[in-house]
């Protein structure tokens, strides 16, 4: 193709930016509905913790089975509990049915970075990029793309009130229907090509996969990635939400803007990542953004007025997603081919495990101050960058300039040659 992507590569890209446009909506709703419903920020937590738990759990469902059962299958029935999740909220799920909902993964606070989808979409783009970010980089910039579209269509309710505000309701969530069915129709039309292979070449793997000589490399990246996910679970989307309608009592209107513009410039961000990763490299890139981005984040805790949190959020955007791709891109090029859909699994599944922990202490911490959550978030993730930086900077990596990976060297916990 013209943009430099195999076709399975576009309907995996395209799968990635339908579920972010849906996502993109719901994650803005989400936040508001639960403030309609005069949920406290203690059991806003509880819902937003479920919603984190879900993504682990099936993420890690996925990477032991997905191999075996196929991965284009896993990813059909993912976009099709989608379709369903969305109809039983949309009909007003109360929140008992709204907590096991969300504990199957299925809903999801974050645009481009959800859990069993993500893991499954990064393995079977693995086999055209693994060392340079450039697939990861272009697949992340359009789910980003088109979750600020999502985000952006939160406004239309109020659009059609003629600014009047006309509520939240449940029944927005039914844009998830639509999303679920045309996943489906896209993870069937994927050529067996994404599928996994033995070692031999003859077919999938008969028993659940597992790592091998790269596990030591994968368990150390799993740990660091689980202190940034955690700091980052303090402050997810739905969390901003209700912070800024109980803080600054913004409506969805303003919400729906700012998260728009949000992913905007995260889809701007994502895709230079991959240029600064040819320049400088992989780790580097994720360290030099990220750890600023961070600093940006905890500076929004004394933010004295909406405008001025929406200004120190956006720039703190610009920085703090180039990560994403070259942190897949990382994992990827550190283990080998028959260890990708374990590795992605273990490292993703890491990030989500912890992240429950952040909805919760968030809403302990707010007992404190509304915004403490914030600083606590940024003081872990930047916590988190100059760990990585002082061990994965001695990694075997493509050298900065190069379009592939070395080969992989089984390595020790300490990221040095064995």
């Amino acid at each position: 193709m013209r943009w430099g992507v195999s076709r399975d590569a576009t309907l995996l890209i395209a799968g990635q930016a339908i579920r972010a446009a849906g996502y993109g909506f719901t994650a803005v709703v989400l936040g508001a509905l639960l403030a309609a419903r005069g949920y406290s920020s203690l059991r806003a937590g509880v819902v937003l913790t479920a919603l984190i738990a879900g993504t682990a759990l099936a993420s890690l469902l996925v990477g032991a089975f997905a191999d075996r059962v196929g991965r284009r299958r896993c990813y059909a029935v993912f976009f099709l509990a989608v379709a369903a999740a969305g109809a039983l909220v949309a009909a007003g799920a109360p929140f008992w049915l709204l907590l096991v909902i969300a504990l199957t993964g299925t809903i999801s606070t974050d645009v481009v970075d959800n859990g069993p989808a993500t893991t499954l979409e990064q393995v079977m783009l693995a086999g055209e990029d693994a060392g340079t970010a450039v697939v990861f980089g272009r697949y992340n910039a359009v789910g980003a793309a088109a979750g600020a579209l999502g985000a952006l269509a939160a406004t239309l309710p109020s659009a059609a009130a003629h600014g009047a505000d006309p509520g939240v309701h449940a029944w927005l969530f039914v844009v998830l229907v639509p999303v679920g069915v045309t996943g489906l129709l896209l993870a069937w039309r994927l050529s067996p090509a994404v599928e996994a292979v033995t070692p031999s070449g003859t077919g999938a793997p008969s028993g659940r996969v597992r790592l091998g000589p790269s596990r030591a490399v994968v368990r150390r990246l799993a740990c660091l990635f689980a202190v940034d996910a955690g700091g980052g679970g303090l402050v997810t989307t739905g969390f901003l939400s209700y912070l800024f309608v109980q803080r600054y009592h913004v409506s969805l209107t303003a919400l729906g803007w700012l998260f728009f513009t949000v992913t905007l410039v995260q889809a701007v961000s994502v895709a230079l990542a991959p240029v600064l990763a040819r320049r400088f490299g992989l780790v580097a890139t994720m360290v030099g953004t990220h750890l600023p981005s961070n600093v940006l984040l905890a500076s929004v805790a004394f933010a004295p007025s909406f405008p001025v949190a929406a200004v120190l959020l956006l720039a703190r955007t610009t920085l703090s997603q180039m990560d994403v791709p070259t942190r897949q891109a990382l994992v990827m090029s550190v283990v080998t081919p028959g260890e990708r859909t374990a590795a992605a699994a273990v490292t993703n599944a890491a990030r989500y495990t912890v992240r429950p922990i952040g909805p919760l202490v968030a809403g302990g911490v707010q007992q404190i101050a509304l915004g403490a959550p914030l600083l606590l978030a940024g003081i872990i993730k930047g916590g988190y960058d100059l760990a990585l930086w002082r061990w994965a900077r001695h990694l075997p990596l493509p050298r900065p300039g190069t379009a592939t990976a070395p080969p992989t060297v089984p390595t020790t916990a300490t990221g040095e040659a064995s």
